[in-house]
């Protein structure tokens, strides 16, 4: 029985899995004010988690953060639907940081202050799932 991934998926999905999964790990049990904090900050891309409390937004991140990043360092998940997770997850993350007053220098939508230089790195994870699916497209059998 083959798995089904590539080796050359390995570095990619074990990096971004292992750094999703700590993150999500770290958010088990967040306290209400570091919850509410992130929802702030969410909310400014997608309004609509206003309307959670934020012990639930802070519970509905770390799961999500804690499969994605299992789905990435288990070989059993397919590398297009872990990359498609990853493609979503980092999209969203990226969206929501060019939402976010003080993330990025005036008059530009993409370049970081000093204080969004820890989500703008969340470009590379964008990168890694772009290229992971690029693979599996441009390598599937005819």
């Amino acid at each position: 029985m083959s798995l089904p991934i590539k080796l050359r998926h390995v570095p990619s999905r074990a990096a971004a899995g292992a750094f999703i999964l700590n993150s999500g790990l770290g958010k088990r049990g967040l306290p209400d004010d570091a919850a509410a904090g992130l929802q702030g900050m969410a909310a400014n891309a997608f309004p609509q988690l206003k309307q959670m409390s934020p012990k639930d937004f802070g519970k509905l991140v770390s799961t999500a953060e804690i499969a994605l990043g299992s789905a990435l360092l288990i070989p059993l998940v397919p590398t297009w639907l872990a990359a498609l997770g990853l493609a979503g997850f980092s999209g969203s993350l990226l969206y929501m940081y060019t939402r976010t007053p003080g993330l990025t220098e005036e008059g530009s939508s993409v370049k970081p202050t000093q204080e969004g230089t820890g989500i703008a790195k969340d470009v590379f994870m964008l990168g890694m799932a772009g290229s992971l699916l690029v693979d599996e497209l441009t390598s599937r059998k005819s």
